[in-house]
C-alpha cells in the first residue's frame, strides 16, 4: 500500500508540468470564450478603442457593415470631398445633398438598426438632428440639415464636424449579421474552439485510461466520473461553464490555491446543515417524548415492562440489574472504605445521647471512671458499625430477605401505579413533564442558534489541524 502511494506521488510530480501546461491552455481557451461571449454586447467599445479587433473578429460572427448606413456614410464622404473641390454652391454638391436627403428619409422609414438590435441608436440620431435644427419632425430636420442654404448660413465646417462627432459613430456601430441555414446568426467561433476541444478530449481520454490502470476495479464510465468537471471543456454550448474545469485544473496544478475557499465553503455548508439537522432531530425527539407522556406510554412502560413495544437483546431487566449492581458495589466495596467515618458519626451520636443522661453524668464524676465515657463510646460505635455491616451483608444474601424485599418492591410498585392512575395525579405529572420538555426544547434550539454548532465545528477544525 505504501509503495503504491509512493508511485502515485512520483507520477504526480513527474507530470505536474504537463498538468500546468494543459491548465494554462484551458485558461487561454476560457479567455477566448469570455471574449466571444462579450463581443456582441461590447462591440461598440471595441470599435471605439480597439477598431483593429473588430476588423479581425467581425467575420467570425458573420458581421459586415450595413449596406444602407454604410452607403449613407460614403455619400457624406463624397460630399466632403466635393465641397473641397468645387465649393458648397456647385451643382454636384446639390446632387449629393439631394441624395442624402433621400437616404435620410429611407433610413427613418426602414430602420436599418433593427437587425443589430440598435433601434435606440436611430432614435438618438433623430433626436440629435431635431435638437440641432429645432424641428419636431426628424424628416424635416434632415431635409433642412442637408440643404445648401442651411449649410451656408450655419457654417459648413461646423455642421460637418457636428455630424462626424455625434452622428457618424452611431451609424458606424450599426452592422448587418448573416443568418445561417439553421435560422440562427452565423457564428464561426467553433472553428477557433475546435483545436482546444480536440486537445481537451485527448487529455480526458488519457487521464481516464490512467485512472483505470491505477484503479483496476473501476470501469471506463466510473473513471470518467472521477473527472466529471472536464466534461465542461468538451461541450459546444454553455461554454462559460468551463470556468469550473479551469479553476479546478489550476488548483490541481498548484497554480492557484483554492484550499481556503474550499474549507470556508465546507464550513458554511456543514454549519448550516448541521444546525438545521440538529434542531430537527432534537426537537423531533423531544416532541415524541411529549407525545408519549401525553398518551400515558411512560406509565405503562415503567410498570408493565412485559408489554413494552421494545426490542430486548439479552432477556435482562437492565434497570433492576443496575440497581442490584449498585447496591452490592456500595455494600462490599464502598462501605468498608468509609467505615471510619461511620464510626465517628455513630460515636458522636452515642456521646451526645450519653451527655443527656443524668446517671451517666454522675458516673463520670466518680473516681477512676473519668475515661469510661470515651472508651465506652468508641467501643460501642465500633461494635455497632461492624455489626450493622455484617448484618447488612448477611441480609442481602438471605433468601428470605430477598423475597421480602421483592414483595416490598412489588407492593410499592402496585401502590404507586394505583396512585399514578388517578386522573388528578396523572394529569398534573404529565403536564409538568410536558412543560419541562417544552422548556428543554426551547432552550435547546436557542443554544444552537447562539452558536453551539459553530463552537463544535471550531473544536473539530482545531483537532483536525493537530492531527495533521
Amino acid at each position: 500500500m505504501t509503495s503504491n502511494l509512493g508511485i502515485k506521488k512520483v507520477t504526480v510530480r513527474r507530470y505536474l508540468w504537463l498538468s500546468r501546461l494543459i491548465a494554462i491552455i484551458a485558461s487561454v481557451n476560457l479567455g477566448l470564450v469570455f471574449f466571444d461571449l462579450s463581443y456582441i454586447p461590447w462591440r461598440d467599445l471595441y470599435l471605439q478603442f480597439i477598431p483593429s479587433i473588430t476588423q479581425l473578429y467581425d467575420p467570425v460572427k458573420g458581421i459586415e457593415p450595413h449596406r444602407e448606413t454604410q452607403r449613407y456614410l460614403n455619400s457624406v464622404n463624397k460630399l466632403e470631398k466635393q465641397v473641397m473641390q468645387t465649393g458648397l454652391e456647385s451643382s454636384e454638391v446639390e446632387s449629393l445633398l439631394s441624395e442624402l436627403r433621400s437616404l435620410s428619409n429611407q433610413m427613418i422609414a426602414d430602420n436599418p438598426f433593427a437587425l443589430a438590435n440598435k433601434s435606440g441608436y436611430l432614435e438618438k440620431i433623430k433626436n440629435k438632428m431635431r435638437d440641432r435644427i429645432g424641428k419636431e419632425s426628424a424628416r424635416e430636420a434632415f431635409g433642412q440639415f442637408w440643404s445648401q442654404a442651411y449649410l451656408s448660413q450655419a457654417g459648413w465646417q461646423k455642421e460637418v464636424k457636428f455630424f462626424n462627432n455625434h452622428t457618424r459613430p452611431l451609424m458606424q456601430s450599426n452592422y448587418y449579421r448573416h443568418i445561417g441555414m439553421n435560422g440562427k446568426f452565423v457564428d464561426k467561433f467553433w472553428l477557433i474552439d475546435l483545436p482546444f476541444v480536440l486537445l481537451f478530449g485527448l487529455d480526458f481520454l488519457v487521464r481516464t485510461f490512467f485512472i483505470t490502470r491505477i484503479n483496476p476495479q473501476l470501469n471506463w464510465f466510473s473513471a470518467m466520473l472521477r473527472r466529471w468537471y472536464d466534461v465542461f471543456l468538451l461541450l459546444p454550448f454553455w461554454r462559460w461553464l468551463r470556468i469550473i474545469s479551469v479553476t479546478i485544473r489550476l488548483h490541481q496544478a498548484d497554480l492557484i490555491n483554492l484550499e481556503p475557499i474550499r474549507q470556508q465553503i465546507n464550513h458554511d455548508f456543514v454549519a448550516n446543515f448541521a444546525e438545521e439537522l440538529t434542531e430537527v432531530v432534537g426537537v423531533r425527539m423531544i416532541s415524541q417524548m411529549q407525545e408519549s407522556i401525553q398518551r400515558g406510554d411512560v406509565t405503562r412502560w415503567l410498570f408493565h415492562p412485559e408489554n413494552r413495544p421494545y426490542v430486548d437483546i439479552n432477556n435482562t431487566n437492565e434497570l433492576q440489574a443496575i440497581a442490584s449492581r449498585v447496591l452490592k458495589l456500595s455494600i462490599y466495596d464502598v462501605l468498608p472504605q468509609i467505615q471510619p467515618d461511620i464510626e465517628a458519626l455513630v460515636g458522636y451520636i452515642i456521646e451526645s445521647t450519653f451527655n443527656q443522661s443524668p446517671v451517666y453524668q454522675q458516673l463520670h464524676n466518680l473516681p477512676g471512671l473519668s475515661n469510661l465515657r470515651t472508651q465506652l463510646t468508641n467501643n460501642l460505635a465500633k461494635d455497632l458499625s461492624v455489626t450493622a455491616y455484617k448484618t447488612l451483608t448477611a441480609t442481602i444474601e438471605d433468601p428470605v430477605v430477598v423475597e421480602l424485599a421483592e414483595r416490598l418492591v412489588g407492593n410499592f410498585q402496585k401502590a404507586l401505579e394505583l396512585e399514578l392512575k388517578k386522573k388528578q395525579h396523572q394529569t398534573e405529572i404529565q403536564s409538568l413533564l410536558v412543560d419541562m420538555l417544552e422548556e428543554i426544547k426551547i432552550n435547546y434550539v436557542k443554544g444552537i442558534a447562539e452558536g453551539g454548532v459553530e463552537k463544535i465545528l471550531s473544536e473539530s477544525e482545531q483537532i483536525r489541524q493537530i492531527v495533521q
